[in-house]
């Protein structure tokens, strides 16, 4: 996975309440089980229409947003579990999810996945919309190292909680196997310890 430490970047809105993970990738994009592709796919029918032309009014498809943050509605990835929704968002270019409330399952499945859901105020969100909608390049840092969460003008500053672990892998672009490769030598003093 690519380190994460802190990103800056300009914000996609997708100001809507409890987007499931059926939204964000629908079931029948599920077959494959490689990770290419999903990104074409998110949000597929909100984006596109049957005749799978774009829909002008879906932010993904205005060219006025663009950026490596999405910023969403409160309860996002609620749902069934579905790791394909983490890949078809980091597969659409994103490296941070904001919003003010993240379904546990889909919380663990971005983590897992170098995806970083950042769950703020709902103050900090609903003036978050406010401020992208008045200026499309308002610039946003996730400081992940010190947890925080800001415009780069600083006028809107919130905090945020991860685990430590997920917190590690992220800061070290470590997946699972990663870390513990990584703690190998402390293992086996560890395993010698009981010898």
């Amino acid at each position: 996975m690519e380190k994460l430490v802190k990103i800056e970047s300009t914000c996609v809105p997708v100001n809507i309440s409890n987007i499931d993970t059926d939204q964000i990738i629908p079931a029948r994009f599920l077959k494959a089980t490689s990770r290419e592709g999903f990104g074409d796919n998110l949000f597929r029918d909100w984006r596109y229409n049957n005749d799978h032309s774009p829909k002008t009014d879906f932010p993904l498809n205005n060219p006025k947003y663009k950026g490596a943050i999405l910023v969403a509605g409160k309860n996002f990835g609620c749902g069934s579990s579905r790791e394909h929704a983490a890949w078809a968002i980091v597969g659409a270019g994103f490296k941070v999810v904001v919003s003010s409330f993240f379904a546990d399952i889909f919380k663990n499945n971005a983590l897992n996945n170098g995806l970083l859901p950042v769950q703020v105020s709902d103050d900090f969100l609903t003036k978050l919309f406010i401020k992208i909608e008045n200026d499309v390049n308002t610039s946003v840092v996730v400081d992940l190292e010190n947890q925080s969460i800001q415009t780069k003008d600083g006028s809107l500053k919130d905090s945020f909680e991860i685990n430590s672990y997920k917190k590690t892998c992220l800061l070290n672009g470590y997946d699972d196997i990663d870390y513990l490769l990584n703690i190998k030598n402390e293992i086996q003093v560890f395993e010698q310890s009981f010898n």
